[in-house]
């Protein structure tokens, strides 16, 4: 759900005011000077899905959102846009900056040190977040190289040419855009393939972002366990965190559930009963309309753009009917 939406809010099932041993401070909701100073911050309940809204007392003006059972925590810091001018015209501005707690968020961890300490640190970081990250991987974007001589950031493709010449191959994981090997903990090691090096699919993608990059665990395995499995449908069905909606085989609609950062899951193919593209929702664009992030075929690679179709929740095209479900993780 987006920061205005919140403000306005159902009422709240409980309140709780966290006062910090120590003065914090942290990125306000436009550009400018951070100054320290104490804060009183509210801890507020809310349900559908159950979660802390965490407001300045004074002002009331949300500046965090936690969920119960997820890792990914919407913060409010200095706006700033997304944008992929080769494949749309349309901009996501954004105060919504979505990082990693270290574990899942339960009620009460407000006043568990492992809390305070990251938030503290958490609202004052400018670094690449969730968002920024997935936008790495668009078309031109440069490459970036760790000290081991992989790179582990630049324009990605989707995938090689099938042998049939039409189309691309999915399959491609995150080792594959990497170009090493990987030991997963329940399973076999793989092994990225050459024709495969700089791609990543849907589902790779994600791995790729919240796995390789922002350190949530991975999986080698379409099976429950503790990280991200490998195909979107597993990922929907049993991946870590929280399911916001609920795969019913018809387009969905809750879009008030959704915040930046949440994965968005798609029926495209043939087999109504399989979920089989996954993307990262954005938030809401210049024009109004819920736009996410995918790495798609016919544009060769992850996009927010509208090559091939809409990256678009609520506007009655291709994945936009094709929408199922959603999962914070």
């Amino acid at each position: 759900m987006g920061v205005a939406a919140l403000v306005a809010a159902a009422l709240a099932v409980a309140l709780v005011v966290w006062w910090p041993d120590a003065p914090t401070g942290g990125p306000t909701d436009e550009p400018g000077p951070v100054t320290e100073q104490a804060e009183r911050l509210v801890y507020e309940r809310l349900d559908a899905p159950a979660r802390t809204v965490v407001r300045d007392q004074a002002t009331g003006v949300v500046v965090a959102v936690l969920t119960d059972g997820a890792r990914t925590a919407q913060l409010v810091g200095p706006r700033r846009s997304f944008s992929e001018p080769k494949a749309t015209s349309a901009t996501v501005n954004t105060t919504s900056w979505v990082r990693l707690l270290p574990q899942p968020w339960r009620v009460g961890a407000e006043a568990e040190d492992w809390f305070t300490d990251w938030f503290a640190r958490a609202r004052a970081d400018t670094g690449p977040d969730v968002l920024a990250v997935a936008t790495e991987y668009l078309i031109d974007m440069p490459d970036g190289v760790d000290a081991n001589g992989v790179r582990f950031r630049g324009d990605a493709s989707f995938g090689p040419v099938k042998p049939s010449g039409s189309g691309r191959q999915e399959q491609s994981d995150f080792y594959d855009y990497l170009g090493v090997p990987w030991d997963f903990p329940n399973g076999p090691s793989a092994r990225p393939e050459q024709s495969r090096y700089g791609a990543v699919d849907c589902s790779g993608y994600v791995r790729l972002v919240f796995g390789y990059r922002l350190g949530m665990p991975l999986l080698g395995v379409n099976a429950p366990g503790p990280g991200i499995p490998r195909r979107a449908y597993a990922i929907s069905e049993f991946g870590p965190g929280v399911q916001l909606v609920a795969n019913e085989r018809r387009r969905a609609t809750d879009y008030s559930r959704l915040q930046p950062g949440d994965l968005v899951f798609f029926e495209v193919e043939d087999d109504p009963d399989t979920l089989d593209h996954v993307g990262i929702y954005l938030g809401l664009d210049d024009g109004g309309h819920h736009r996410f992030i995918s790495s798609r075929e016919r544009i060769n690679g992850p996009t927010l753009g509208d090559v091939g179709g809409t990256s678009l929740l609520d506007d009655g095209g291709f994945y936009s009917t094709a929408w199922r479900s959603a999962r914070r993780l």
